[in-house]
């Protein structure tokens, strides 16, 4: 099933336009990473995508009863983020935030998924500890676990494996990859990083000079290694 299709999609702020042209599908259970030179305007055809800008021309369409509202989305990590005065339950309780509308306390469900999903990713035994105090391995599988809590369509990362050690960033992508082989979870990620282990998805979208095209990883390796 086609979970986001693009059709001639134009973003931009003002009168600045970022990105010309994107027009591509993402089926479900795919996993597309986001390539590009530093600011080609990955960010800004993440945020056309999240429903957070309008766009200047074309559309942006979800499939089955996916919204803007059910993408779990897990930004560059922020010194905020880092900081952040709670416990690892609470923060992945905060993922649940938008499907409550103006209710103000968590009900069954939302403390359900949210157990759910530190399960998930194996850091159950973490849920009493405070954020603050975790590596950043255990703080950004938290916030992937915060993400979870809000979606299980689709989830979108910008740059998720920037602040970790190699060890960390290989362990992070084995939990990227089950997350999408083993619950169908489709993903899109954004990376500065060409190799052939960080491309870890089955498609690439590549941003040049505002122009969007979507391949499989396998033809984009084989014409950048030329």
């Amino acid at each position: 099933m086609t979970l986001l299709s693009l059709k001639n999609l134009k973003l931009g702020y003002d009168d600045n336009v970022v990105i010309k042209d994107a027009s591509f599908t993402l089926e479900e259970g795919d996993f597309a990473c986001v390539v590009g030179a530093n600011g080609s305007g990955k960010s800004t055809l993440i945020r056309g995508i999240l429903g957070l800008i309008k766009p200047q021309a074309g559309e942006v369409k979800y499939g089955g009863d996916l919204d803007h509202t059910k993408i779990g989305y897990l930004p560059q990590e922020s010194r905020a983020d880092s900081n952040f005065p709670a416990t690892v339950e609470e923060v992945v309780l905060s993922g649940c935030l938008g499907h409550m509308q103006f209710r103000p306390f968590y009900h069954r469900d939302e403390r359900n998924h949210a157990a759910n999903s530190l399960k998930t990713l194996g850091i159950s035994k973490l849920k009493k500890k405070s954020f603050s105090s975790l590596s950043g391995g255990q703080k950004q599988k938290v916030l992937l676990a915060r993400s979870l809590s809000a979606t299980e369509r689709l989830l979108v990362l910008d740059e998720p494996s920037n602040n970790l050690d190699y060890d960390s960033r290989k362990d992070f992508y084995k939990t990227l990859k089950k997350l999408n082989k083993e619950y169908n979870l489709t993903i899109i990620m954004i990376t500065h990083d060409l190799d052939a282990d960080d491309l870890i998805g089955n498609k690439v979208i590549a941003i040049d000079e505002g122009v969007v095209k979507m391949t499989t990883t396998e033809k984009y390796l084989e014409g950048y290694q030329k």
